[in-house]
């Protein structure tokens, strides 16, 4: 959903995705009850995008007890809300910058902070769209420039849909074009960890109460009291649930209402690899029948993935069982999925059952509501699910600011159950719009069917006659029309109406000049891609037993033959066989692109696409072969697979691509 940023100022490796521990100091042993922060005002000077300064209205903490609120002096306006965040994930922090910002105060409870120290379970990037980023920059400034510099940017080059076997491009989306329009910054991936650790500085460690799990709350009409798991008592002004998909905040308010099983088990990991079209590609998703597979560079020579296949829940794999199952599963799909399949370590393979919440029209009562997964958790397919999040947090903090300002106006009471359902009405079409997306993008990528027979059981010898299906067809047509249109829109969000960010950002991403040409050229695109061609022998009969890199130079071609060519000044490739002619073939390259040309041998030669599509040569007529073709030299097939790999053959990453193929 081009020219590449990595991390410029952090190795990947070392920074994003090791155990950094949390650089704020908490003290477990501060007694819970004495934690709370009540607010005096004090003001930083800070400097804008823009170079200019301003006054930022900022808290330092002092120490009371949950349940007392000291009385403002008479010479001040009266305090504002106290806010009560449960959950101090992404959106929970999101809003609890939001909220502090705007001058609230606020307290975060989190039930265990080590998955910001980066001490829990490994749980791979996050996607934040133009949409969300565009929210981060009303909200700080700085921390949105913290967050684009650590991210890897994806949007500045191509992504979209492809054929999960051969590999071709299906259809191409374009996230660079509504951000440039719009002065949005592009797409990046950043390491979750890393993102909440820019939020908890920004936050602030006086604000964010660990082993702190809300479990109850009591929303005595003007006031709500939060229970905790471990019997203590916090009141305050309001309450927002940000505890995620299985929040208990949203089971207190409306009952037990289970989880969606979406219908996809899905597993996901990080590889040590680097394509070789990682300048021109950001991520794909690969389309097949009941399964699709996703990867997207996240920077640092890393390559997040997701692997959904379509099977009851709870399942479980044995020991070390995760990987085998995933080759079988896609087996025979292009070298795209198998490469990242095969490069990544089995404890770096994590499984997840993928669930989701139909959307609600009331988000909470009184003075509580609900915000992020705990409201609205949606299927990963649109990347939108934490940037739904960052949206709600900006918006509810806007709503309570407008209504503090009214109160101060006015002299009336903060209206907070208004301001909450205001919240609500303002976001409410945005979310279910993006969530019935994402369902239908995961319905569409798991129910393609690249040919007619595919899935039809009896029938699927059909499939060999290659008729493209009537519902691959339609579908691209609809997604040719409507992608530009749903793009616009999920990536411009209400960019134009954020309060706190010039409609006129500056846009420091920029693209490839080639970037309009690969989304229309799909033999420009692979012409772009930057990496060393390999031939690696195949089958039983080759003698071959090395891999051989290809010549880029054109005046000096490979030679194929029965016995090595000494007067050859490129690479002579030796196969004796007695159905190899003593000059068999060539290999040329010209303007991007490598061809093969039989010299009129007397058994001839063959190329063969992974789909099983094969075809002779012509006798001194150039055939130009791909990534993942083979070629098959004689009567009885001696056969070679090409490979493109970005860095050499000889670094660990790639002896089990190397010996898988």
């Amino acid at each position: 959903m081009a020219s590449t940023l990595f991390y410029n100022s952090m190795n990947l490796s070392a920074a994003v995705f090791s155990r950094t521990h949390f650089p704020i100091p908490i003290n477990k042993d501060f007694p819970l009850e004495f934690s709370h922060c009540i607010h005096t005002d004090y003001h930083l000077r800070s400097r804008t995008r823009s170079g200019q300064k301003k006054c930022l209205t900022e808290v330092r903490a002092t120490v009371a007890s949950p349940t007392e609120v000291p009385s403002a002096p008479a010479s001040t306006q009266p305090k504002k809300l106290r806010i009560l965040v449960a959950g101090g994930g992404i959106g929970g922090l999101v809003f609890a910058l939001a909220a502090k910002k705007k001058g609230f105060d606020v307290v975060v409870f989190e039930k265990d902070l080590s998955a910001v120290r980066g001490e829990g379970q490994y749980r791979g990037p996050i996607q934040i769209q133009s949409n969300a980023l565009a929210a981060l920059e009303a909200i700080d400034m700085d921390v949105a420039e913290e967050v684009m510099r650590v991210g890897c940017v994806t949007g500045d080059r191509i992504n979209g849909l492809v054929d999960g076997v051969s590999g071709t491009w299906y259809v191409k989306f374009d996230t660079f074009t509504p951000a440039v329009e719009r002065g949005l910054p592009v797409t990046r991936v950043i390491s979750r960890i890393a993102l909440q650790q820019i939020l908890a500085r920004a936050v602030g460690e006086e604000i964010i109460i660990n082993d702190s799990n809300v479990v109850n709350f009591e929303d005595l009409g003007d006031k709500v009291n939060v229970i905790l798991e471990n019997g203590q008592r916090y009141e305050g002004d309001m309450l927002v649930g940000a505890d995620g998909i299985w929040s208990k905040v949203r089971k207190n308010l409306f009952g037990l209402n289970e989880a969606v099983y979406s219908g996809y088990t899905c597993y996901t990991g990080i590889a040590d690899f680097v394509p070789a079209d990682i300048n021109s590609v950001g991520y794909r998703v690969f389309l097949g029948h009941k399964q699709y597979f996703v990867s997207s560079d996240v920077g640092g020579g890393k390559m997040q993935w997701y692997a959904f296949h379509k099977e009851s829940p709870g399942g479980v794999d044995g020991p070390n069982g995760k990987k085998e199952r995933l080759l079988k599963i896609f087996e025979g799909w292009c070298d795209n999925v198998i490469d990242l399949l095969l490069t990544t370590e089995e404890d770096a393979i994590l499984r997840r059952d993928i669930y989701d919440r139909t959307p609600i029209l009331t988000w909470g009562k009184g003075h509580v509501t609900l915000l992020g997964d705990s409201v609205h958790a949606m299927q990963p397919n649109m990347g939108q699910g934490g940037c739904m999040a960052i949206e709600d947090g900006y918006q509810l903090a806007l709503e309570l600011d407008k209504a503090w300002k009214k109160s101060s106006e006015t002299g009336i009471p903060v209206d907070v159950a208004s301001s909450l359902r205001s919240y609500e009405n303002s976001r409410r079409l945005r979310v279910a719009i993006i969530h019935g997306m994402a369902r239908m993008a995961a319905l569409m990528a798991s129910t393609y069917k690249a040919y007619l027979g595919v899935g039809l059981g009896p029938l699927s010898f059909l499939t060999k006659f290659r008729i493209p299906h009537p519902g691959r067809v339609g579908g691209r047509v609809f997604i040719d029309k409507a992608m530009p249109l749903m793009l616009s829109w999920v990536l411009g969000g209400n960019s134009s109406k954020l309060e706190g960010r010039s409609p006129s950002c500056r846009l420091s991403d920029k693209a490839s000049d080639q970037l309009r040409t690969w989304f229309e050229d799909d033999d420009a695109l692979e012409r772009a891609i930057d990496g060393e061609w390999y031939l690696i022998p195949c089958g039983q009969d080759n003698d071959a037993s090395q891999l051989i890199c290809l010549n880029r130079d054109e005046k000096n071609p490979c030679i194929i033959g029965s016995a090595p060519h000494g007067d050859v000044s490129g690479i002579s490739i030796a196969i004796p066989k007695p159905q190899v002619s003593e000059m068999h073939a060539r290999i040329s390259y010209k303007d991007g692109a490598f061809y093969l040309t039989d010299l009129r041998s007397e058994h001839g030669t063959w190329i063969a696409d992974i789909e099983g599509k094969r075809y002779r040569v012509p006798p001194n007529f150039p055939a130009r072969f791909r990534p993942s073709d083979a070629i098959e030299i004689g009567s009885q097939k001696v056969a070679f697979r090409v490979k493109v790999m970005k860095s050499s053959p000889g670094s660990v990453e790639k002896e089990g691509i190397l010996q898988a193929a």
